[in-house]
């Protein structure tokens, strides 16, 4: 029986959670695939609960799941508390080791009118993220009249995030685009290094370097040429914010995040929506595949992950589609239609 943690979180979470269970109980009727749900507070409910966004309990049912399934983190409410929602994702991604983030990006061909950007045909690629080092983990200092940030990589923080890039390369076009910014920085440089010594170890792989200035104008202009991205911490989170917007929306993206062995958490990228909470309306796509992904990438039921994204494909080729992607579907009709195409 394999154990899933659920952090349904704040705002649309336990909305967007609810619908997503509700297609994975229907794809996994009879199948071989059996599993059972623990729910646990995390983000803001936690801090109301606990004081803590991260309780203890919460934290060591994480570390005993095969996987972790959360929904949206975050609130208003918190912006002047001394405590937010947002530290306990990044205290979970350090306690379990979660390095390597990982967000696809293909847009479904009925969503591409939604972009804002007319060359869309065709993108498919994967931002892999360093997700534990970097700026937002070193030391930071605010004074009155000056604040200091510190941005540390060590050798072997890069090389593990590299060969993950490698590695999930293998499995697609065969294509790594490493993203630095090594005329300035010294982080950078090192980085660059790395990415050199770690392609000879994959002589299959094709290896360009890109500065992170240069790849976000890419992203825009020509975004057919990336099949793997990876990059570190802080240009990641811009990268793919980025990166999302060619989708035109964040309904409909989901992301892994994994360490070097244990347990690995997929979650949507977009946040918890407090402005949309309760009204019934929220987009449960990206949550439901985030589930496939999951499925995919943690139990090795390709099958049954690819049943679920055609299932969403099939929905919005019956042009059924929330409001955010310009349609009038509820989450409770959305999730029907997804499930009706299983």
């Amino acid at each position: 029986m394999n154990k899933i943690v659920t952090l349904a979180g704040d705002g649309i979470g336990p909305e967007i959670m609810a619908a997503g269970l509700s297609v994975l109980k229907a794809a996994s009727k009879n199948t071989t695939f059996t599993y059972e749900i623990d729910p646990r507070d995390f983000g803001g409910i936690a801090i109301d609960h606990f004081g803590n966004p991260l309780p203890e309990e919460t934290l060591n049912a994480a570390k005993q799941a095969d996987a972790i399934l959360l929904a949206a983190i975050g609130h208003p409410k918190y912006n002047n508390a001394p405590v937010r929602p947002e530290q306990g994702l990044l205290a979970l991604r350090k306690a379990l080791g979660l390095y390597a983030n990982v967000r696809p990006l293909k847009i479904h061909k009925k969503l591409q009118n939604l972009s804002p950007i007319r060359n869309v045909e065709n993108v498919d690629f994967v931002v892999i993220r360093e997700l534990t080092g970097g700026i937002y983990f070193g030391k930071h200092e605010l004074n009155a009249d000056n604040a200091i940030d510190i941005n540390e990589y060590s050798a072997d923080e890069i090389r593990r995030i590299i060969r993950f890039a490698f590695e999930t390369a293998r499995g697609r076009d065969k294509r790594v685009t490493s993203v630095d910014k090594q005329n300035v920085l010294a982080t950078s440089k090192l980085w660059h290094k790395i990415a050199d010594e770690i392609a000879q170890e994959y002589p299959d792989v094709q290896l360009e370097h890109q500065l992170v200035d240069s790849c976000a104008m890419l992203l825009i202009t020509h975004p057919q040429k990336f099949d793997v991205i990876v990059t570190e911490n802080l240009f990641g989170d811009i990268l793919t914010d980025e990166a999302s917007s060619l989708a035109g929306t964040l309904g409909v993206m989901p992301s892994s995040s994994h360490g070097d062995q244990g347990v690995s958490l997929y979650e949507p990228i977009h946040g918890s929506a407090p402005d949309i909470e309760g009204k019934g309306i929220a987009n449960p796509v990206s949550m439901v595949l985030s589930i496939a992904m999951m499925l995919r990438e943690s139990f090795h039921e390709i099958a049954l992950a690819e049943r679920i994204e055609n299932a969403v494909e099939q929905a919005f080729s019956k042009d059924i589609f929330t409001q955010d992607l310009g349609g009038k579907a509820t989450t409770a009709e959305m999730t029907a239609a997804i499930i009706d195409h299983l």
